[in-house]
């Protein structure tokens, strides 16, 4: 299997932090519905990996990777991802985003999402 480098790439670490656990629920059902839409519409998005926080059941952070900038800038202009930032809303308490430049590594070529 080849790699394919990430240099030059455009990444981002979000911490949600969510009201209570009802508000946890509904935030993972969204999740869920969005995470397809991803997977389906944008090749430019290499990585985008949902994290629990094992003794933090309240937190879920997000790893993003894209090819660059555009392909980020892509991403948010999608109606999934627009719906998505519209409807977490209701069930935050706090957000924190840091932004990332990738400065060296590579990912694995294969299809993404486990897609064949």
């Amino acid at each position: 299997m080849g790699e394919r480098t990430v240099a030059g790439g455009f990444g981002l670490i979000v911490r949600f932090r969510l009201r209570d656990q009802e508000a946890a629920e509904h935030f993972d059902a969204l999740v869920a519905r969005t995470l397809p839409e991803i997977a389906r519409h944008e090749p430019g998005t290499l990585a985008y990996v949902v994290h629990s926080v094992p003794d933090e059941p309240l937190l879920r952070v997000f790893y993003e990777l894209y090819a660059d900038r555009a392909a980020f800038d892509a991403h948010e202009k999608q109606p999934h991802t627009r719906r998505f930032l519209t409807e977490r809303e209701e069930h935050l308490c706090g957000l924190e985003v840091t932004f990332l430049q990738a400065d060296r590594g590579s990912l694995p070529l294969q299809a993404p999402y486990g897609r064949a």
